[in-house]
Order: C-alpha cells, then sequence, then structure tokens
C-alpha cells in the first residue's frame, strides 16, 4: 500500500485543510466510483442478491431520437449535482421516470445506459415476489445510495394492489399482499427518504391504465416514450452494427420508416443477420416493404368491414346473422 507525506507552510494552514484536502478527498471518491464494478440486484423474498452488471448499452448506442437523448442527458446530469438544493427545499433526493411504449423499443436498454452514465447500481425489483407491504421497507432500506431501483412491466402488476389496502374474498392469503397504497409509500412516502440519490424507474407498455396517483409527478417526474423506430434511431443502428454513416438506401429506408410501426428491435434483427453491410441494408428494405404491404391490406380489409350510410357517417358493420328480415 502506497501512501505521500504532504507538507505545507503553516501559513496556509487553513487553505490546505479547508480547501486542498476536501478536494483530493472528493476526487479520490469519484475516481474509485468510476472504477468499481456495477451491480445488478434482485429480489429475493426480503433481501437483494447480485450479479455484476456489463450490459454494453450507453447514450451513443441508444436508438433513440438526439432531442430525446440530450434532453435525458442533461436531466440526469442536473439531479446528480442538486443535492443541496433538494435538502433547501426539503426533498428526498430522487427522481422518477416512466417509460413507456411498445415491446422492443429499448426500455431496458435505456436504463442500463442510464447506469452505465451515472456509475449507480440496478436494482430490479420483481413485485410478484414481494408478500407484503413490509417486506417492501425491507428492500427499501437494504438498497445503497447512488442507484437505480427499476420496476419493469408495472402495468402487469397493477391487479396485485388496492390503494384502499382491501382485499377480495377470493384471495387465498390476505396478509400475503401488497397493496397500491404500500408501493406509494414505497416510491413517495416517509420511507423513500431513507437513501439519498435514487433513481426510481417504472416501465410499461400501456400507460393509461396506471392509477394517476402512480404516475403524478413527485413519483414519477418525467414521462418519456419509446416509439418507433424512425430515422434517427436508424442511423444510429446502422453505425452500431456496420459501422456505416450514410449508404444509398439510407433515403428509402427513411422513407419506409416514416410510413411503418417497426420497434428498433426488429431493425436491430434485420441488420444483424448479414455481416456485410450491403446486404443487410438490402434486407432491411425487403423486410420494410413487406411490412407496409401487410399494414396496406390490413387497411384495405378494415375499410370493407365498414358500412358507409348516405350521410357520409360509417359504423361497424353488422353480422349478417344479426340482420332481421
Amino acid at each position: 500500500m502506497q501512501s505521500f507525506e504532504l507538507n505545507f507552510q503553516k501559513k496556509h494552514k487553513d487553505k490546505a485543510l479547508n480547501r486542498y484536502l476536501p478536494f483530493i478527498l472528493q476526487k479520490a471518491k469519484e475516481i474509485i466510483e468510476q472504477e468499481r464494478a456495477l451491480k445488478i440486484y434482485m429480489n429475493s423474498w426480503h433481501c437483494w442478491v447480485s450479479v455484476d452488471l456489463h450490459h454494453p448499452s450507453t447514450f451513443d448506442t441508444l436508438a433513440i431520437h438526439s432531442e430525446l437523448k440530450q434532453t435525458m442527458l442533461d436531466d440526469l446530469a442536473r439531479f446528480v449535482k442538486r443535492k443541496d438544493y433538494y435538502k433547501r427545499i426539503g426533498k428526498a433526493w430522487k427522481r422518477g421516470y416512466l417509460l413507456y411504449g411498445p415491446p422492443g423499443t429499448g426500455k431496458s436498454s435505456l436504463v442500463a445506459a442510464m447506469a452505465n452514465y451515472l456509475k449507480f447500481d440496478v436494482y430490479d425489483l420483481e413485485l410478484t415476489a414481494v408478500m407484503s407491504n413490509s417486506d417492501l421497507k425491507a428492500l427499501l432500506m437494504g438498497m445503497s445510495n447512488r442507484s437505480i431501483l427499476l420496476i419493469e412491466d408495472i402495468d402487469c402488476m397493477i391487479n396485485l394492489h388496492r390503494r384502499d389496502g382491501r382485499e377480495s374474498k377470493s384471495d387465498d392469503n390476505k396478509k400475503d399482499k401488497i397493496t397500491l397504497s404500500g408501493l406509494l409509500n414505497f416510491v413517495d412516502g416517509i420511507w423513500s427518504s431513507s437513501g439519498e440519490e435514487r433513481i426510481i424507474v417504472f416501465t410499461t407498455n400501456c400507460k393509461e391504465i396506471l392509477d394517476p396517483a402512480l404516475t403524478r409527478p413527485g413519483r414519477m417526474d418525467m414521462h418519456i416514450h419509446m416509439g418507433y423506430c424512425g430515422p434517427c434511431g436508424f442511423r444510429v443502428l446502422a453505425r452500431n452494427y456496420h459501422s456505416i454513416n450514410d449508404h444509398e438506401l439510407f433515403p428509402e429506408i427513411e422513407g419506409l420508416l416514416n410510413e411503418v410501426e417497426v420497434t428498433p428491435a426488429e431493425v436491430a434483427e434485420m441488420l444483424m443477420k448479414n455481416e456485410d453491410g450491403d446486404a443487410a441494408l438490402k434486407g432491411l428494405v425487403e423486410f420494410l416493404k413487406g411490412k407496409k404491404e401487410g399494414a396496406n391490406e390490413k387497411k384495405v380489409g378494415d375499410e370493407k368491414d365498414m358500412l358507409v350510410l348516405e350521410d357520409g357517417e360509417s359504423r361497424a358493420a353488422t353480422p349478417m346473422s344479426e340482420i332481421e328480415d
């Protein structure tokens, strides 16, 4: 173990002790944080177990719009610098993000990019494995500072919680249930102030079915729509998978992306099918054309199922079995 001896003149004592040493200690802490291996935790009963987090996702590799990417980076950078601000206004030092959109649009990758950018550990909370509100509190107390709490597919968990805490008669074990009220207290109640510099992330495919109490500001401060792949996201993927920044097929591909709904995961899968960039892009063009033709056929089929009334209004076609003679 190496050590260093610091000498300074007595007249510089106050400056050395009050300014220089705190600066050195802070820099040493930052270096340790940058070099340590990130962890991802999963809950087992009321305890956390961990493995090293090696997810390679970064903001540079995310297939999302550049403006959204910059907005996220600015918000995260501002959050980690506001310790004194949160203390002054009397709020817990935490921030909530709701990521919503179709499957395959990069919600989990965004969380990994946030962890790699901030050097925060990830606590992946599986609500179905939590048996009671008290277990939720125990898990919260077991989290470290400078961490991300992730609850994926929160829309699929809604039936497990009632804000009033009442269970239906069909519940097999009334005591072993977490409630929406317990979850809200976990996210934003007095117990949430047990740690500092924490980020809470919910992901969902269906934002509309979530209880407004769960998504209001103060719990989910930013709602981030993870949409279908657009031209900007495609160019990121083309650069990631084939180191291609421009190509004669780009205009055609980008035009097709503006006409069809395709996820970044689908585009990435097509780009991975061939190690030759030209061939991969041609395959993507054919895939997108197929999606467009399928969408047009569906549209024509839907139009055939509508009856146009004389006044120009439309209504769903009535089955022949229901039409009276």
